[in-house]
Protein backbone atom coordinates (compact mmCIF):
# COMPACT_ATOMS: atom_id res chain seq x y z
CA UNK A 1 0.00 0.00 0.00
CA UNK A 2 1.18 3.51 -0.76
CA UNK A 3 -0.15 7.03 -0.28
CA UNK A 4 0.33 10.40 -1.93
CA UNK A 5 0.69 13.10 0.75
CA UNK A 6 0.79 16.88 0.54
CA UNK A 7 3.10 18.97 2.72
CA UNK A 8 4.94 22.20 2.08
CA UNK A 9 3.19 22.67 -1.26
CA UNK A 10 4.75 19.48 -2.62
CA UNK A 11 3.42 15.96 -3.13
CA UNK A 12 5.26 12.82 -2.05
CA UNK A 13 4.53 9.14 -2.81
CA UNK A 14 5.26 7.24 0.41
CA UNK A 15 5.10 3.72 1.83
CA UNK A 16 5.54 2.53 5.40
CA UNK A 17 9.18 2.74 6.46
CA UNK A 18 10.16 5.41 3.91
CA UNK A 19 12.37 8.33 4.97
CA UNK A 20 11.60 11.63 3.23
CA UNK A 21 12.89 15.18 3.42
CA UNK A 22 10.12 17.81 3.42
CA UNK A 23 9.92 21.56 3.84
CA UNK A 24 10.55 22.62 7.45
CA UNK A 25 7.70 21.76 9.84
CA UNK A 26 7.03 23.23 13.28
CA UNK A 27 7.50 19.95 15.15
CA UNK A 28 9.97 18.71 17.74
CA UNK A 29 12.41 15.86 17.09
CA UNK A 30 10.98 12.42 18.03
CA UNK A 31 7.42 13.78 17.87
CA UNK A 32 4.69 12.47 15.58
CA UNK A 33 2.94 14.40 12.80
CA UNK A 34 -0.10 13.62 10.65
CA UNK A 35 -0.09 14.41 6.94
CA UNK A 36 -2.97 15.01 4.52
CA UNK A 37 -3.59 12.16 2.07
CA UNK A 38 -4.47 13.02 -1.54
CA UNK A 39 -4.60 9.44 -2.83
CA UNK A 40 -4.21 5.88 -1.55
CA UNK A 41 -3.04 2.95 -3.67
CA UNK A 42 -4.33 -0.42 -2.46
CA UNK A 43 -4.50 -3.90 -3.94
CA UNK A 44 -8.09 -3.17 -5.00
CA UNK A 45 -7.07 -0.02 -6.87
CA UNK A 46 -6.41 3.67 -6.46
CA UNK A 47 -8.62 5.85 -4.23
CA UNK A 48 -8.37 9.55 -5.09
CA UNK A 49 -9.68 12.24 -2.74
CA UNK A 50 -11.54 15.46 -3.52
CA UNK A 51 -9.15 17.09 -2.47
CA UNK A 52 -8.22 14.70 0.38
CA UNK A 53 -9.29 11.12 1.11
CA UNK A 54 -11.87 11.12 3.93
CA UNK A 55 -10.75 9.20 7.01
CA UNK A 56 -7.24 8.57 5.68
CA UNK A 57 -4.07 9.85 7.30
CA UNK A 58 -0.36 9.17 7.36
CA UNK A 59 1.54 9.14 10.64
CA UNK A 60 5.20 10.13 10.48
CA UNK A 61 7.94 10.46 13.08
CA UNK A 62 10.29 13.47 13.00
CA UNK A 63 13.86 12.18 12.84
CA UNK A 64 15.62 15.53 12.64
CA UNK A 65 15.99 18.93 11.05
CA UNK A 66 18.73 20.50 9.00
CA UNK A 67 19.68 22.61 6.03
CA UNK A 68 20.26 21.51 2.45
CA UNK A 69 23.43 22.21 0.50
CA UNK A 70 24.14 25.83 -0.29
CA UNK A 71 23.06 27.20 -3.65
CA UNK A 72 24.53 30.38 -5.09
CA UNK A 73 22.22 33.05 -6.50
CA UNK A 74 24.24 35.29 -8.82
CA UNK A 75 22.70 38.25 -10.63
CA UNK A 76 24.65 39.99 -13.35
CA UNK A 77 24.02 42.66 -15.95
CA UNK A 78 26.70 43.13 -18.52
CA UNK A 79 28.21 46.56 -19.18
CA UNK A 80 26.42 48.07 -16.16
CA UNK A 81 28.82 47.08 -13.32
CA UNK A 82 25.99 45.20 -11.61
CA UNK A 83 26.82 42.00 -9.73
CA UNK A 84 25.03 40.48 -6.73
CA UNK A 85 26.09 37.23 -5.12
CA UNK A 86 23.90 35.59 -2.50
CA UNK A 87 23.88 32.15 -0.91
CA UNK A 88 20.85 30.19 0.33
CA UNK A 89 20.40 27.01 2.38
CA UNK A 90 16.85 25.65 2.44
CA UNK A 91 15.75 24.24 5.83
CA UNK A 92 14.17 20.78 5.85
CA UNK A 93 12.61 18.23 8.20
CA UNK A 94 13.49 14.54 7.96
CA UNK A 95 10.45 12.26 8.41
CA UNK A 96 10.03 8.50 8.69
CA UNK A 97 6.65 7.16 7.60
CA UNK A 98 5.31 4.89 10.34
CA UNK A 99 1.72 4.07 9.43
CA UNK A 100 -0.77 4.63 6.61
CA UNK A 101 -4.36 4.68 7.88
CA UNK A 102 -6.77 4.10 4.99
Amino acid sequence: MYAVVLTGGKQYRVQEGDVIYVEKLNADVDSSVKLDVLAVGKEEGLVVGKPVVEGASVEAKVLGEGKAKKIIVFKYKRKKDYRRKQGHRQPYTKLQIEKINA
